[in-house]
């Protein structure tokens, strides 16, 4: 079974991988939207399955919809604590990485489509003190431990 999910249940999955214990008001609040409307979400999105617990365990065939990529990231001198704080208010970036080599940050990123993974990594390359980005959409995971 296949699990549809609208842009507002991937922001309200979002804030809760953020604050898994945030209230139906802070996230009404957060999304801009009334409680009851959350709470329905929250209701349809536990009896799917998405959501499994309030530590926030997303099934896989939420995490199998998703597209995702590893973005390595070339900043500028002293700039990358202000870059790192900037993408932590970018909805889909799961992780940021400091790492060694040619590059100075990897970021793993992950949408619902094309369009948004697009939206995502224009809006790390806008960031003030990234000076270039090179990105590698994962196709399929070969191993995970």
């Amino acid at each position: 079974m296949t699990i549809r999910l609208t842009h507002k249940d991937n922001q309200l999955l979002n804030v809760l991988r953020g604050k898994a214990r945030a209230s139906v008001t802070e996230i009404a609040k957060l999304l801009n939207v009334s409680r009851s409307t959350i709470q329905k979400r929250l209701e349809r999105l536990e009896n799917e399955g998405v959501i499994s617990g309030y530590t926030i365990q997303l099934h896989s065939s939420y995490l199998d919809q998703e597209i995702k990529a590893q973005v390595m990231i070339t900043v500028s001198p002293r700039m990358t604590s202000s870059i790192i704080n900037e993408m932590k208010l970018i909805d889909g970036v799961r992780a940021i990485y400091s790492v060694s080599g040619p590059h100075d940050l990897i970021a793993e990123v992950a949408a619902l489509n094309m369009a948004e993974l697009d939206t995502m990594i224009d809006r790390i390359i806008e960031i003030d003190g990234v000076e270039r980005t090179v990105s590698s959409v994962i196709l399929s995971t070969r191993l995970k431990r």
